[in-house]
């Protein structure tokens, strides 16, 4: 009989993916002060292993390497070993990730840095094999090699790894003095949109291709203020193919991370909270533009995949479904002909194959990824029958599949919930809760709300990370902006006053803890953090906002929700910071780029009055109005003192009231939708 394995050290740990290491020989540390002081004492240098739950390579690492006994033992005899979750401290990983990527040009995940026992890095890289190949060293000889210098050749260590610690602290640097800010900008930005874009697959350049939707959301809002058919049509063409592709469930609704190929079909299987809430609005505000009910249906299927899968009962959302299970990449997704045959009966599984691009050959691995080639309309003439007779037949069809497939092992859950993430979805939730008048949405985002305020808070402080009762480690900056703008939208919804109170005092902590009084902008981590090797800043967005980027976009909202002007000038500051930047490389910077938007074109400031759920309010959402902020008040004098937009309103004829404000300049009150519709446009 096999003996149970011991456990280490992150067996006290909550995080998942350290959980997943709580029994490899290695004789792991969490990142903390105990490791660093063990390394000083031994005179021994520090492996620092970064990587997440949902991180397939990271697995593939773990089984190879750190459950081999031997590769362990070089492991504990010649290195104080930290293992990381980069969810947890994206800190961390910011700051040795940009090392790594300054001495090999490429980084990754899983992330293997050896540093000095002053945290100072000196070698790194990505996964490393466990045998020599792929013209990569094994990671035992690395092991070897790297203790052999640390012995003999200390300086040379110490003289490199100083170089480049004067690199990594000029990468987060900018111009302080920053550009003037111009619709210019815009306009060159979209020309470099247009030159990167597949007009044959969406998306932008080739593969590996990973969703853009913030990129998407700064051409909807050009489009929607330029008329541009060229932006529309580059948004559409990428959703349209995106929802049609693998990398879209099609039987369970909800995005897989990125495809490995250039025309969305074969995915990494993981599926991560902050792409969902991102894409599901995208899709919601192009169905406000287009009034498409397909965008609309993707938008829905991704929401109810994540109340289904990733909602935790207290009300927080659950961060990612990993890649594999049964230890095997995309098994739970895949199928064969036979399979649905089985399920479907001869019939309707010859339709549902021919539509969902099930073949004998198999498109992954001789099994197949559902994926759709051809309209409804081409597969129903393809096939001689009517396309409700189609529709029918795919609707019933996935049905089927799809309660199958729940009696399958279903991928590991990564179930800590992190307040950065949640922020994205809470502000999707809300949204969408008014775009398809949907109350059980509005529970949702507000149960959400409600249960980051009451258990991701300590003195008043956000904190990152909670699991199975207990939040820990501080939170960064997109942390707080991303929950304060989250916690906006939710007031634009709700009405709901103490939502935006709580913006407020998130949004004013976040001006006090972490801007720059010297260079401007906004650090990554707050005064109160712990000191590390830099205090770095993040200007670029990459899978998710830089805390900058929406830090500005909550700020300027602010300033016309609560009539300070203060919040705009830090707001306007950051901007003309990464004005520069944008210029360069547009791709990075979608979220600043409709945050500029919002900036340079007049915000329309909206007050209604009267019950909640009226025709007015519903008229708002009814268009795409990315320029706005929104008021919703049974009254106006409760709160006319924190709102100023609220001050000298009254309801006309005791009837709902809607007052349309721009420029600094209003319209006359009005009480019918048709009149609002009008004032809008």
């Amino acid at each position: 009989m096999n003996k149970p394995k011991p456990a280490n050290r992150l067996i006290k740990e909550t995080s998942p993916y350290l959980l997943q290491h709580a029994y490899n020989p290695v004789d792991w540390y969490a990142w903390g002060e105990e490791a660093f002081a063990k390394a000083k004492a031994e005179d021994k240098p520090v492996l620092i292993s970064i990587g997440y739950s949902a991180c397939h390579w990271c697995h593939v690492m773990e089984h190879e390497s750190f459950e081999d006994e031997e590769t362990a033992r070089l492991m504990n005899e010649n290195f104080v070993n930290i293992k990381i979750d980069l969810e947890e401290r994206p800190d961390v990983d910011q700051i040795y990730m940009t090392f790594v990527q300054l001495t090999s040009g490429h980084g990754g995940y899983p992330l293997n840095v050896f540093l000095t026992p002053d945290k100072l890095p000196f070698f790194g890289g990505t996964y490393f094999p466990p045998v020599n190949r792929y013209n990569m060293p094994s990671f035992q000889r690395v092991l070897l090699s790297i203790a052999e210098t640390w012995r003999e050749r200390r300086d040379e260590l110490l003289h490199s790894a100083n170089e480049v610690l004067g690199e990594i602290r000029r990468v987060g640097l900018t111009d302080a003095t920053g550009a003037e800010l111009s619709k210019d900008q815009l306009d060159s930005a979209l020309q470099s949109f247009v030159k990167y874009f597949d007009a044959a697959n969406g998306g932008f350049g080739g593969a590996p291709k990973f969703p853009p939707p913030m990129s998407l959301e700064f051409l909807l809002r050009y489009y929607k203020r330029t008329g541009s058919e060229n932006a529309l049509e580059m948004v559409k063409k990428t959703c349209t193919k995106m929802a049609h592709g693998g990398i879209y469930d099609q039987l369970g609704g909800g995005f897989h991370r990125y495809t490995v190929d250039a025309i969305w079909l074969t995915p990494h299987f993981e599926k991560m909270l902050y792409d969902n809430a991102q894409l599901a609005r995208i899709y919601l505000h192009l169905f406000q533009v287009t009034k498409d009910e397909f965008y609309k249906r993707i938008a829905v299927e991704t929401l109810e995949y994540v109340r289904r899968e990733m909602l935790d009962k207290k009300g927080g959302f659950y961060t990612a479904q990993d890649a594999d299970s049964e230890g095997v990449e995309g098994k739970f997704f895949v199928w064969t002909p036979e399979e649905v045959t089985e399920i479907l009966g001869e019939t309707d599984a010859q339709i549902f194959n021919f539509y969902y691009d099930v073949s004998e050959d198999g498109n992954f691995e001789e099994k197949n990824i559902l994926n759709v080639k051809n309209s409804i309309a081409e597969t129903a003439e393809a096939l001689k029958i009517s396309a409700e007779k189609l529709k029918k037949v795919l609707e019933r069809g996935r049905e089927k599949l799809f309660t199958t497939r729940e009696k399958r092992i279903k991928p590991f859950r990564d179930e800590k919930v992190l307040t950065a993430w949640n922020g994205l979805m809470l502000a999707t939730f809300s949204e969408a809760s008014a775009i398809l008048e949907n109350q059980d949405y509005l529970e949702i985002a507000r149960k959400n709300a409600d249960f980051i305020l009451e258990n991701l808070q300590k003195d008043g402080y956000l904190l990152r990370s909670w699991k199975d009762g207990e939040a820990k480690l501080n939170a960064y900056l997109e942390d707080y902006a991303n929950f304060a703008d989250g916690l906006i939208e939710l007031f634009q919804v709700s009405g709901e006053v103490k939502y935006l109170k709580e913006a407020k005092r998130v949004a004013d902590l976040l001006i006090t803890e972490f801007w720059d009084e010297e260079g401007g902008a906004f650090f990554f981590t707050a005064s109160n953090h712990e000191e590390l090797l830099v205090r770095s800043k993040d200007f670029y967005d990459n899978a998710t906002p830089s805390g900058n980027s929406a830090a500005a976009d909550v700020l300027l909202k602010l300033s016309h929700l609560v009539g300070d002007e203060k919040y705009e000038r830090f707001a306007v500051a950051v901007l003309r910071l990464v004005a520069p930047q944008i210029r360069r490389y547009p791709q990075a910077f979608g979220r600043s780029l409709s945050v500029l938007e919002f900036y340079l074109y007049s915000t329309k400031e909206i007050v209604i009055l009267g019950e909640k759920g009226n025709e007015l309010e519903r008229e708002v959402w009814n268009t795409f109005l990315p320029n706005k902020v929104l008021v919703l008040a049974e009254n106006a004098e409760e709160n006319a003192e924190f709102i100023p937009l609220l001050q000298e309103r009254k309801m006309i004829d005791e009837k709902p009231t809607a007052y349309v404000c721009e420029n600094f300049t209003c319209q006359k009150p009005v009480t019918a939708a048709k009149e609002l519709k009008e004032q809008l446009v």
